[in-house]
């Protein structure tokens, strides 16, 4: 996936995938493993974007969500996922 980098060296995102990362990051079976292979955003990056982009309470919530659940860091996963492509899932709202 194409990005630019600006002159700190950090990368820019567009909107689209901005809103893209949040909504992996909210997704529960969605690993940070994936969003870092797919925007090159480890899990304190995503964090970072999280604070900046949603309400504190939301942010709040997010991270008591994510804080230790074995779904979202691979190396606390116990089984496998396969890859499943719903239908919707890429098509433009």
């Amino acid at each position: 996936m194409a990005q630019s980098v600006n002159e700190a060296g950090a990368r820019v995102l567009s909107e689209e995938q901005v809103s893209r990362v949040i909504e992996m990051a909210w997704e529960d079976r969605t690993p940070f493993g994936a969003i870092e292979h797919s925007y090159g955003l480890a899990e304190p990056d995503v964090i970072k974007l999280m604070r900046q982009e949603l309400k504190p309470s939301s942010f709040k919530l997010w991270r008591e969500r994510v804080t230790n659940r074995a779904t979202k860091h691979q190396a606390k996963r116990e089984f496998e996922v396969g890859r499943a492509y719903c239908k919707t899932q890429y098509k433009p709202r």
